[in-house]
């Protein structure tokens, strides 16, 4: 018999919606149920596309025996975390305090205050690998709510005081040296054999690599170390070699064995730093992952309304990587005898496997000597890939995410001259426009599916996001409708977000009020809210000549750039954004002369903007190109090769 999730629209929690566990979605009734009986909440947060997400509710949610003690003695609260990231920082950041990790699933014993007393993430069914079993978790906990609830009450209380902390803090001036520090810090840190940073589990690092990008266009260092990890990336199993396309992470150092999840922000962020690579360098192979990942986008995450759907599950009929792997005697058969010895050989496939049950991902360590041979055994093995099992598909339009999509798109459209990516942005807009604009509340709502919207409202991500999706699509297209529409969601920003010294919390002021009020400013997936708000506001400044804009976006970066010196890897999308500021930016309009237009669109320059429209075309004569920078501009010009001079773009 279905539970209360079995109204939801998310399809994580419809997953759980047949759990023998009596789950209530988050609410204030929930919180009420909780009061009246005198039980803690147990909260659990997830996504859909998580595998560890599916091993527990597989393990514990699924069991009749743990789903009626749940039943018995919690009130049980289920969250997706893609619908409510608000709810899921405030927890996360209570789980990260108390455990010194975090992750999904999260697990959180709350009071009916919804101040949380013990968290943890993942637990087995029984004890393994020296961690309890979650059947033991429950009944201790079950038993400190009973016995000593002084005790439990009184350290909910002290997480929460712990964890509120007021506005404001240290400051710095954004400067060159700054940003020099950054990338010396960066470099320092830097895997020179497999390229990115850190170890394993290894994250493609986007919005680092963006900041390098524009680093580079301005000082001329950083850019070894973005083609380095471009290539070594776009080489591994990390990579979908047929399908196009980037994974969540790889589980080694190496990019070889993905976590299967495909994410449309990875997916976003990366195919903007391959198109940026490519405008930077020339290089094939920049352009043929930036096309192929479009694609992908296109192909596999468009949803019929015209949206970018959440992800594509890391399992197939709860196998991981079923869909993906192959072995060298599956090649063989698909292929033929001849073909497929080369593709054993072309993607690197093993009798030994990289991964389960002598299995392998598809790698591109070398370029394939045949490349028509390359192309045809691709299409040939995707056309098998096809007919097994697929994963599921979290179809849920996220606006922050839509938005990283729509940037994207546009800019790939215009540089790679696709014009089909910049209509399917164009189209995507649209539905955020339509679908997403709550009109009584003249609000932005953070989700829809299948051309519903949904009821949560949307956080700083989400208005920053879109902001940077529309003046890009503004940039491809001259609509000045779009332009409008960024103005709009950063009025609310400014408004609604501020938190008084310069910074901005990750909700509104007047959102449903959680232990805390969440306010974050480094990047996790996808950019810190107070990142892309900075980064669209100083956009729309040189898009349009605000002032009032463009001091925003300053005080934003002053309250992170403490952080952008010290631990770049966690404010890269912020440190792009001072790069932006320090160069200008260049402001370039060009008008009724395509030729002039196309050479504009190549500059690498940082948070270089290019319009054909709108304010700062007003009194300029068509048939030229304007360059300002800083408040000064030089002379107009009609010479593709001067405008090239002026620009820094390759000849």
């Amino acid at each position: 018999m279905p539970n209360r999730l079995a109204a939801e629209a998310s399809p994580y929690l419809l997953q759980h919606a047949q759990n023998p566990v009596e789950w209530w979605p988050w609410g204030p009734e929930a919180f009420a149920e909780a009061e009246r009986l005198d039980r803690p909440v147990l909260l659990s947060i997830g996504y859909a596309a998580c595998h560890w997400c599916h091993v527990m509710a597989h393990e514990s949610f699924e069991d009749d025996a743990t789903a009626a003690y749940m039943n018995e003695h919690y009130v049980n609260v289920k969250v997706d975390r893609e619908e409510r990231p608000d709810v899921d920082a405030v927890y996360m950041e209570a789980v990260q305090a108390m455990t010194g990790h975090g992750g999904w699933p999260m697990t959180s014993f709350l009071t009916a205050k919804g101040e949380p007393f013990f968290c943890g993430t993942y637990w087995p069914l029984e004890r393994r690998h020296g961690m309890p079993s979650f059947r033991e978790v429950l009944q201790s906990v079950s038993e400190a709510w009973r016995t000593r609830r002084d005790e439990v009450e009184a350290a909910g209380a002290e997480v929460v005081q712990r964890l509120s902390r007021p506005p404001g803090g240290p400051t710095a001036e954004v400067t060159p040296e700054l940003l020099d520090a950054a990338y010396a810090n960066l470099k320092a840190s830097y895997d020179g054999v497999h390229g990115g940073f850190g170890d394993a589990p290894k994250f493609p690092p986007s919005m680092v690599l963006e900041f390098l990008l524009r680093h580079s266009a301005r000082t001329g260092h950083g850019l070894e170390l973005v083609e380095h990890t471009c290539r070594t990336m776009a080489a591994g199993g990390m990579y979908d070699q047929l399908a196009g396309g980037f994974a969540r992470y790889s589980v080694d150092a190496q990019w070889v064995v993905p976590h299967f999840e495909k994410m449309l922000y990875d997916n976003a962020l990366l195919l903007r730093v391959y198109t940026h690579l490519w405008r930077a360098t020339g290089a094939d192979s920049a352009r043929r992952v930036a096309i192929e990942t479009a694609d992908f986008l296109l192909r596999d995450l468009r949803t019929e309304q015209g949206g970018f759907a959440s992800a594509l599950d890391a399992d197939t009929d709860g196998e991981e990587g079923l869909t993906y792997v192959w072995t060298p005697a599956q090649l063989v058969d698909a292929l033929g005898e001849e073909d497929g010895r080369w593709a054993i050989a072309q993607f690197d496939v093993t009798e030994k496997g990289t991964f389960e049950h002598g299995s392998s991902v598809l790698q591109r360590l070398a370029e394939p000597d045949d490349p028509d041979r390359y192309e045809r055994v691709r299409a040939r093995l995707l056309e098998v890939r096809a007919a097994r099992p697929q994963p599921a598909r979290d179809d849920k339009v996220v606006a922050a995410w839509n938005g990283l999509a729509i940037a994207a798109l546009a800019e790939a459209g215009v540089l790679l001259d696709r014009p089909d990516y910049v209509a399917a942005a164009d189209r995507c807009a649209d539905l955020l426009r339509d679908l997403h604009w709550d009109v009584a509340g003249q609000r932005l709502l953070r989700t829809s599916i299948d051309g519903r919207a949904g009821r949560n409202a949307a956080v700083l991500e989400d208005y920053a996001d879109l902001a940077e999706g529309l003046l890009a699509l503004h940039s491809a297209t001259g609509d000045p409708g779009r332009l409008d529409g960024a103005k709009h969601l950063l009025r609310i920003v400014l408004e609604h977000f501020g938190d008084g010294h310069g910074g901005f919390y990750d909700t509104a002021d007047d959102a449903e009020q959680l232990v805390r009020r969440p306010q974050d400013p480094t990047d996790n997936a996808t950019p810190s809210g107070l990142a892309a708000a900075a980064g669209a506001l100083l956009t729309y400044a040189a898009m349009t000549g605000s002032a009032t804009h463009r001091e925003a976006a300053e005080r934003a970066l002053t309250t992170v750039a403490p952080l952008m010196g010290r631990h770049a890897r966690f404010a890269g999308w912020a440190a792009a954004v001072a790069e932006a500021l320090v160069a200008g930016p260049a402001e370039v309009v060009v008008l009724d002369r395509p030729d002039l237009l196309e050479v504009a669109y190549r500059a690498t320059s940082p948070g270089a903007v290019v319009v054909t429209g709108g304010p700062l075309a007003e009194g300029r004569e068509p048939g030229a190109a304007y360059v300002c920078r800083g408040f000064v501009c030089e002379l107009p010009t009609t010479d593709p090769a001067r405008l090239r001079e002026q620009l820094g773009v390759r000849g």
